[in-house]
């Protein structure tokens, strides 16, 4: 297989899958706690072409992974109705929490998955199939960790700008919920543009990065538990 495939297949697979259960563990836990907007939507599935965007989830990705940029990327937002949920500020806060929170879930089924893949295999030589099946292991194991703490940035539209507003006093949570159209353009500003102009502000390599380099040793120490117990 043409290495650039190999690897492009081994990050789009895991990526898809980890944006689209984040999305839907937002519509999940706002149906429970009473807004059903995105099961009337239909966006509950966890067929990945309801969640999709082509851009977001493939061809920004793609870009970013082979020219070496931070790798991120985004699905189509599963709608949620704030004033549908039965404690509209808390029940915000934990439909943001919802997302991040499944991401480090699945990351701990990946690490337990490579374990008992690397225990039954036994340090062997690894076929193609079964390269591009650690391959995509490992790709969601670290995926699921950056996407969970990339979202809990305190920006808009990140979850963590959720959490953030829920906490503040109302005076001060009004005034920053007045930045969030303001999301994507400030996305797009500290992610790309500040690091191209100025190279050592970059926010993912600055704030991001070390907390997913230490998470992802804690998650490898649990593979290597199960590998060698």
């Amino acid at each position: 297989m043409n290495d650039t495939i190999f690897q492009a297949a081994a990050l789009i697979l895991p990526l898809i899958f980890a944006i689209v259960f984040h999305e839907v563990a937002h519509g999940w836990v706002a149906r429970a706690l009473g807004d059903p907007t995105a099961e009337e939507m239909n966006r509950l599935s966890l067929n990945p072409l309801r969640h999709v965007d082509p851009v977001g989830t493939l061809i920004l990705p793609a870009i970013l992974k082979l020219t070496g940029a931070p790798v991120f990327g985004w699905a189509k937002p599963v709608p949620v109705n704030q004033w549908r949920l039965r404690n509209p500020r808390f029940g915000m806060m934990a439909v943001a929490a919802a997302g991040p929170a499944t991401n480090l879930v699945l990351a701990l089924f990946a690490a337990v998955a490579m374990g008992l893949l690397a225990r039954a295999w036994g340090g062997g030589d690894l076929s193609l199939t079964s390269a591009f099946v650690v391959a995509n292991l490992q790709n969601f194991l670290l995926l699921n960790i950056f996407l969970a703490l990339f979202n809990l940035l305190p920006l808009p539209p990140f979850d963590g700008s959720h959490i953030v507003e829920g906490l503040l006093p109302r005076p001060a949570a009004a005034a920053y919920a007045r930045l969030r159209p303001l999301g994507f353009p400030l996305l797009f500003l500290l992610l790309l543009v500040i690091p191209w102009l100025f190279p050592g502000l970059g926010i993912v390599e600055k704030v991001v990065i070390p907390p997913v380099e230490w998470l992802h040793d804690r998650y490898f120490a649990i593979v290597r538990a199960i590998a060698f117990a």
